[in-house]
Order: C-alpha cells, then sequence, then structure tokens
C-alpha cells in the first residue's frame, strides 16, 4: 500500500516549573537535568522502534515538552547525528523545537541550528506580564521580544510564535493587543488557539475567572482578520502561516500521516506496509521509570480497531483549512467509504461540509462546530 510520510516526535520532560494550565506529561526539575543519560536513551527508544518503520525516511522532526531549550546545542548534534545514522532523514527534513523565552540564553538558538535545528517554536503565550503570572509562566513580554529576534538572528528556515487567548480576566482589547503585537514581531508562523481548562490541572482544581462566551466570539472573529490582513493564512483550527511556512510536521499529523514517538510518554502511530494495520504506541511517562534500564521503554501499543479508524481520520483531518482527497479515507484506513455515507449525508444536510466528486471541504461553520461534525462519526 502507499504509505504516508513518516514524522518522528521527541519528548524532553523537564521544564523550570510546571504551568497551571499545562496537562502534559511535564516535570519541574530542581537539580542538574540528566542531558547525556537521557539523549542515550532517546536513541535506545529509538532503535527499539525501528522494526516498525524498515526503509522509511524522517520527514520531519518535532521535539516538545516540557521545555526542550533546557537542552544544549551538543545534545541535539548527538541526537539528531545518532537519528539520521539509524534511519535517515529526507531532504529538507523540517526539524521543530520547542522553547520557552525564559530560558532563552544569547547564542542558544544559533547553538541549535549548527547541531540541525531549522525551525523552533517560542511558547509566548502572552505579552502582558500580568496575564503571564497567571499563567505560571516564568518569561515576560521583555523576554518574548529577546526570544523572537533571537529567532529572526539565528539563520533559521522559520519561526513559530505560540500565542493563547481567553485568558483569565482578558478582555478583547487586551487579546487583540496581545495579537497585533505578535505580528509586529513578523514571525512566519503564529499558532493562536483559546485557553482551554484541561482535567488534572491546577486550573481545574483552582478556576480562574475566563471570558464570557460573547467575548470569546469576538475574539476570535476580529484575531482572525487582523491575521488574515496582515497576510496570515490559517491553515488549520489554530495555525496561520505566511505563503510556505506552514509547519509540515503538524500537516503530517492532520493528514492522518505516520509519526514515531520518542521520549517519556511520547505517542507514535504507525501503518503497516503489508496489513495496512495502524499501530499506536505509547512509551513510559515519568523519567524515573522511562529512564530505568531493567524495564522497556514501551508503555503500551495497540492496533486501532476499526470502529475507530473512521473517527480517527476524521477528527485529524477536518482541522485543516483544505480540502481533503476522499480517496485520502481508503488510502489511509482501508475502510470502504459506504461505512460512513449516512455521517456524511448528515455533516453535508447541516452545513459543515461541503463535497464534490474528489473531495470534502468543512465549511465556516464546520470549523466553528467541529465537535458537532465529529460527533457525527463516533
Amino acid at each position: 500500500m502507499n504509505l504516508p510520510p513518516l514524522s518522528l516526535y521527541v519528548h524532553v520532560p523537564w521544564c523550570v516549573q510546571k504551568c497551571p494550565y499545562c496537562d502534559f506529561n511535564s516535570h519541574g526539575q530542581k537539580g542538574e537535568i540528566p542531558e547525556a543519560e537521557y539523549v542515550q536513551h532517546l536513541i535506545d527508544d529509538l532503535k527499539a522502534d525501528l522494526h516498525l518503520v524498515q526503509g522509511r525516511k524522517i520527514h520531519s522532526i518535532f521535539i516538545g515538552g516540557g521545555t526542550p531549550s533546557l537542552l544544549t546545542g551538543a545534545a541535539y548534534t548527538r541526537l539528531l547525528n545518532e537519528v539520521d545514522s539509524l534511519i535517515g532523514l529526507e531532504e529538507n527534513c523540517e526539524i521543530t523545537l520547542e522553547a520557552n523565552p525564559g530560558t532563552v540564553e544569547t547564542g542558544r538558538f544559533k547553538d541549535y541550528v549548527k547541531a540541525g535545528i531549522n525551525r523552533i517554536s517560542i511558547g509566548v503565550q502572552s505579552m502582558q506580564n500580568d496575564k503571564l503570572k497567571a499563567l505560571g509562566r516564568i518569561h515576560g513580554s521583555d523576554e518574548a521580544n529577546y526570544a523572537a529576534q533571537q529567532a529572526k538572528e539565528a539563520g533559521l528556515n522559520s519561526f513559530n510564535l505560540d500565542l493563547m487567548h481567553g485568558l483569565p480576566e482578558q478582555t478583547l482589547d487586551d487579546a487583540l493587543s496581545d495579537l497585533k503585537q505578535i505580528i509586529a514581531l513578523d514571525p512566519p508562523h503564529i499558532s493562536w488557539y483559546q485557553l482551554t481548562i484541561e482535567p488534572n490541572t491546577q486550573f481545574a482544581s483552582k478556576p480562574p475567572t475566563l471570558p464570557r462566551d460573547e467575548t470569546l466570539w469576538d475574539i476570535q472573529e476580529q484575531g482572525v482578520e487582523l491575521l488574515a490582513q496582515a497576510g496570515y493564512i490559517q491553515y488549520e483550527i489554530s495555525g496561520y502561516a505566511k505563503a510556505g511556512y506552514q509547519c509540515q510536521h503538524n500537516l503530517n499529523y492532520w493528514r492522518f500521516g505516520d509519526y514515531l514517538g520518542i521520549g517519556c510518554g511520547a505517542h507514535g502511530k504507525v501503518t503497516d506496509e503489508n496489513t495496512g494495520l495502524i499501530t499506536r504506541t505509547e512509551k513510559v511517562k515519568h523519567p524515573r521509570g522511562y529512564m530505568d534500564l531493567i524495564k522497556p521503554y514501551m508503555y503500551k501499543s495497540w492496533h486501532v480497531e476499526q470502529d475507530d479508524l473512521a473517527f480517527e481520520f476524521f477528527m485529524n483531518r477536518f482541522r485543516l483549512v483544505e480540502p481533503c482527497p476522499i480517496n485520502d479515507f481508503n488510502k489511509l484506513t482501508t475502510l470502504p467509504l459506504l461505512s460512513q455515507q449516512d455521517a456524511l449525508n448528515q455533516a453535508i444536510s447541516k452545513g459543515l461540509l461541503t463535497q464534490t466528486d474528489s473531495h470534502w471541504q468543512v465549511t465556516l461553520k464546520g470549523h466553528r462546530f467541529l465537535n458537532d461534525l465529529l460527533e457525527l462519526f463516533v
């Protein structure tokens, strides 16, 4: 069968302190990070997964966390050289690293570029110090500006600025001011998304006062207009990019591509070339357990059941603004299209989706009410 591109996700679990809204696998680190030891475990973890992807090269790499910018350029030089040696990188492979503005030292980004990283994603989240404090961030607006300037000067192919809206006590003017300041920094890519209160976070146990739904609606509508006027093209629910600067790693996720996941708690998705079966993987979550030499890195792996495949495909694919080729459904799931015809007809009749002979297109209404659209395929 025709396999989709293969990406690699690398998880670095440590951060300076855990933010109250964060539900990612992150662990505050008070002492020195065991950098060299962890990189060796990442390499060994990849070796253990190679049997899943024999003969395939890596299309993109995303190093997330936690705070990956706590590790040195030397650590990533070693890691990326080993990845290239073990499995190989496609030409022009996009390699992204997440960075916290509070951990950016002068010259750090240039060290990352020397290591092979060509795209950095900076977690700004807000440009207002009171909002950053409420979010538990370790940086202020000055550090955010400095990090963006460092990214411009480092010789990267691209960089992204992460910005949230719907923050505690945030007004419409606050949110639009944040967005205008981010646009003024002129990044090639902006991720702009609404704060959500996730279970098992500090915000879940002590919920802050968030903007009303009417304010959130106004922020979304006026913010999208601001971004469009500045030349940022929306290509997925929270992704906006100048022409040619879409995140290739995220595109592969949303197009239902494959990816290996290495590092604490990392998830993977791999398609078997012979059977078409999709295997999902999950690694041991806690750093101490992950680096225990007696235990395997794999926490669990499982085949995606046919009953779940359609939902997983549409859940990813319908995040994108671009039309979805109808042929991709059978090609990537091996399911007959007829199995989803009732749900598709309902989506079309509700104005959430349109269909041509070759493509589906999620409507503006469909993206605004994406959960309603996806529920049709459960």
